[in-house]
C-alpha cells in the first residue's frame, strides 16, 4: 500500500484523527514530523507501548520524522487516564534512571541514520525542569478552559469516583505543552497516543492553534486488548515486558506463541511487518490447521527477533523444541535453560554426593502424575521420558552426567506434560 493512511487502517490502527481526509494530504505531500510519548512509570516498555512504537516505525518506513518522548517531566507527576485511583509519586532518582531506561527501549525500534527522516529521542524536563510556575501558569494554562478539561472522560471518571488532585488534573496541560514545545522546536504537526490518550492529544492540538494560530493534527491508535477486554500489556503474572532483565527472551517467545487462535489475526496485523498477501495466507492457514499454530509460531519468531534479535530468538525457538522432544537439550545454553524451566512447573531438590531420587519419586515431585503408582504407569506405557530420553524402567536413577548444566533433569510424561528438577547441592 502507498498510502499509509490506508496501511494503517487495514491493521487496525485508526482509532481516532482529529481529520482523517487533512491528515491523510499532509502524509501524502511531504515529510511529516511526528512524535509519541513515553512515561517513565514503570521500569520498562511493555507490548502495549510496543503497538505504539512500531506505528511510529511504519510511519517513519512511509519517510516521516519520528521524535520518540519521554517523560522525565511528565513521568514525575503519572498521567490519570485509565487510572481509577490516584497514582503514587516514584522518587525522582528512580524515575531519572527509568527514563534513560525507557530512552534506549525506544532506541531498539526507531532509525536514526535514515537521512531527513532520521529518528530523534528527548526528554520533556529539558523544557519543563526549569520553567516556573507563574510562565506556566500565564503562557499555557490562560489557553486552557476548566469546563473544558472537567468534561473529558478519564476527568469525569476520576471526579465520579474517588477523586482527582490538582496534579494529576494538570497532567493534561503539560502533555499539550509538550506538543506545542516540539512544534516550536523541530516543526512537529502529528502527536501519536493510545485511544486513552484522545483528551489529551485533543489538547496539545487546541493549544498550538490558539498559542500559534498553527494547524496540526492527532491520531489516537486502538488499545490492544484480548478477547475478554483486557489489556495486552498486562497478564496475571504481570506486564509482558520487552527488556530481557524483566522478561526473559524465551518466555517472551512463549507468550506470543501461546496466545488464542481469535487473537492471532489481529495481533499479526498490529505487530507484525510481514505484507497484507502473506498475513491473509496465515490466517487462512490457521483457520484450516488451527492445531498446526503457524501463525501463532510466525509471529512469536517475527516479534521476538524485532525485540531481542535473531540469535535471542534462535536461542528460544531451540529450548522450545528441546523441552517437547523435539531437539537436544544438551544443546540449550544454561541461560535459556533456566528461563525455559521458569516457565514450567519446577521443583528445587538438594542432593548429598551422587545419590539422586528415583525417577518416579521425581515424577511425583514435579507433579507430573498424581502419584508414584501412576509414575509406573507411564513408564510402563513408554509415555515417561527424561531428558527426552524414553524411561524404561520403574528402578530408573538419573545419575550426576544426567544434571543438564550440572542443576537440571527435565521429565515429560506424554507430549505435552513437562516439569522440571533443578538440583542444589
Amino acid at each position: 500500500m502507498d498510502d499509509i493512511i490506508d496501511e494503517l487502517s487495514w491493521r487496525g490502527l485508526l482509532a481516532d484523527t482529529t481529520d482523517l481526509s487533512e491528515l491523510r494530504s499532509a502524509l501524502n505531500s511531504g515529510r511529516v514530523t511526528f512524535y509519541a510519548g513515553f512515561d517513565p512509570t514503570a521500569p520498562g516498555l511493555h507490548i502495549g507501548n510496543l503497538a505504539l512504537l512500531l506505528t511510529m516505525r511504519r510511519l517513519q518506513l512511509a519517510g516521516h520524522r519520528p521524535i520518540g518522548l519521554v517523560g522525565g517531566a511528565t513521568g514525575l507527576i503519572g498521567d490519570p487516564s485509565g487510572k481509577s485511583t490516584e497514582r503514587v509519586l516514584n522518587p525522582r532518582e528512580v524515575v531519572a534512571q527509568w527514563v534513560e531506561r525507557i530512552r534506549g527501549e525506544e532506541s531498539r525500534f526507531l532509525d536514526f541514520d535514515a537521512g531527513e527522516s532520521s529518528a530523534l529521542i528527548v526528554s520533556n524536563l529539558e523544557w519543563t525542569g526549569s520553567m516556573l510556575a507563574l510562565d506556566f501558569l500565564r503562557d499555557i494554562g490562560k489557553h486552557f478552559s476548566v469546563n473544558r478539561m472537567l468534561d473529558r472522560e478519564s476527568v469525569k471518571a476520576r471526579l465520579e469516583g474517588g477523586g482527582l488532585s490538582f496534579t494529576e488534573f494538570s497532567y493534561q496541560l503539560l502533555q499539550a505543552m509538550d506538543f506545542l514545545e516540539l512544534h516550536r522546536r523541530y516543526g512537529c504537526t502529528l502527536q501519536l497516543g493510545g485511544s486513552d490518550q484522545w483528551g489529551n492529544l485533543v489538547g496539545g492540538v487546541e493549544l498550538i492553534r490558539r498559542a500559534d494560530g498553527a494547524s496540526v493534527h492527532a491520531l489516537a491508535i486502538p488499545l490492544i486488548t484480548k478477547a475478554d477486554g483486557t489489556k495486552y500489556g498486562k497478564t496475571e503474572g504481570g506486564a509482558i515486558w520487552l527488556s530481557a532483565d524483566l522478561m526473559s527472551p524465551y518466555a517472551f517467545y512463549q507468550f506470543w506463541l501461546n496466545v488464542a487462535d481469535v487473537e492471532v489475526p489481529g495481533l499479526l496485523r498490529v505487530y507484525s511487518f510481514k505484507p497484507r498477501a502473506e498475513i491473509e495466507a496465515l490466517i487462512a492457514e490457521s483457520a484450516e490447521r488451527p492445531a498446526a499454530r503457524a501463525a501463532q509460531r510466525a509471529l512469536a519468531e517475527e516479534v521476538t527477533t524485532l525485540v531481542h534479535g535473531a540469535e535471542e530468538c534462535h536461542r528460544a525457538i531451540a529450548a522450545s523444541q528441546a523441552l517437547f522432544g523435539r531437539s537436544e537439550l544438551a544443546e540449550v545454553d544454561e541461560r535459556t535453560l533456566e528461563a525455559a524451566v521458569a516457565e514450567v512447573p519446577s521443583v528445587q531438590i538438594f542432593a548429598s554426593g551422587d545419590s539422586l531420587p528415583t525417577a518416579i519419586d521425581l515424577m511425583a515431585e514435579a507433579k507430573l502424575v498424581p502419584s508414584k503408582s501412576a509414575a509406573r504407569r507411564a513408564i510402563a506405557a513408554g509415555g515417561a521420558y527424561l531428558n527426552n530420553r524414553k524411561l524404561t524402567s520403574e528402578d530408573a536413577v538419573p545419575g550426576p552426567d544426567d544434571l543438564l548444566h550440572g542443576r537440571f533433569l527435565i521429565l515429560r510424561v506424554g507430549k505435552r506434560n513437562v516439569g522440571a528438577i533443578e538440583v542444589a547441592r
